[in-house]
C-alpha cells in the first residue's frame, strides 16, 4: 500500500470553475486525474485534507463526489474551511461511494496504518489576537487530541498518519505539534495554502514529524507520495 495525498481540488460543483483564479488552473482536475490514474492502484490509499468541493448544500457536492469516487485507491476525506456542503457527519458518510471514507473527531486504520486529523484554525498570533480565532483554535486543538486518542486506543502500535486542513504550525509558533508529537504522529499532511502563501509553508522534518504540504497548485496539479513511514 502506497500512501498519496493532495488537496484543496475546489471542483466547481457545476458554478465555480477554477480557472478564475488564474490560466494555471485551466482543466486543473482532468489534471490531477490523468496523474491519478498513472500512479496510483486500488490498493493505495488518497488523502484528501480539505476544500474538495465548492458545493453549498450535499445534494449539489454529490457530482464532485462521485468523480474522485470513481478514481483509484482508497479515498480519505477531511473538512476543509470551504466544505460548507459538509454536515452531520452521518449524512455525509451515507453519501460517499465504496472506498471513500470521512474522518471527523475519530480515525480510521487501514493496512495496519492509522489516519486521523481534524480541520484545524488559524493559529493566533501576535498580542492581541482575535477572540473567535483563539475559541475556534482552542476546539479544534480538543478535536485533534480526540481524533489521536481514538487511534492510541485503537492500536497504540501502529503508524500514525494526522491529516489537518489548516497548517498545523507555523515559523513563529510550534501550533498544533505539541498534541501530535504527544501521541507519535510520524508525518501529516496539510492543504488550505495557495498562490504566495505556499512560499512560507512548513515542509520537511521539524521535532521528529515530517510535514507534507499538498495544496494542488502547490503540487502542478499532481499528486504526492508519502515516503516510508517511519
Amino acid at each position: 500500500m502506497a500512501i498519496f495525498a493532495i488537496s484543496d481540488l475546489h471542483l466547481p460543483a457545476r458554478q465555480k470553475p477554477m480557472d478564475i483564479f488564474g490560466d494555471h488552473w485551466a482543466n486543473h482536475f482532468d489534471r490531477i486525474s490523468q496523474d491519478w490514474r498513472e500512479h496510483v492502484s486500488e490498493s493505495d490509499v488518497v488523502l484528501l485534507p480539505g476544500d474538495l468541493t465548492w458545493a453549498m448544500h450535499l445534494e449539489e457536492a454529490l457530482e464532485d463526489i462521485r468523480r474522485v469516487g470513481e478514481l483509484p485507491g482508497r479515498k480519505l476525506l477531511l473538512r476543509g474551511n470551504h466544505d460548507y456542503w459538509w454536515s452531520a457527519i452521518g449524512r455525509v458518510r451515507r453519501a460517499l461511494p465504496e472506498g471513500m471514507f470521512a474522518i471527523q473527531n475519530d480515525c480510521i486504520q487501514l493496512d495496519g496504518v492509522l489516519f486521523a486529523g481534524t480541520r484545524g484554525w488559524t493559529i493566533p498570533a501576535g498580542e492581541h489576537p482575535d477572540p473567535d480565532d483563539v475559541r475556534i483554535y482552542q476546539r479544534e486543538r480538543m478535536r485533534l487530541e480526540m481524533s489521536l486518542k481514538e487511534a492510541h486506543r485503537r492500536d497504540a502500535e501502529a503508524p500514525l498518519v494526522a491529516m489537518m486542513h489548516y497548517p498545523p504550525r507555523i515559523e513563529c509558533d510550534a501550533g498544533f505539534t505539541d498534541i501530535l508529537a504527544r501521541y507519535g504522529v510520524s508525518d501529516c499532511v496539510y492543504g488550505h495554502l495557495h498562490g504566495a502563501g505556499l512560499y512560507s509553508a512548513i515542509r520537511g522534518e521539524r521535532d521528529g514529524i515530517r510535514y507534507h504540504q499538498v495544496s494542488c497548485d502547490g503540487l502542478d496539479f499532481k499528486m504526492y507520495k508519502l515516503p516510508e513511514l517511519l
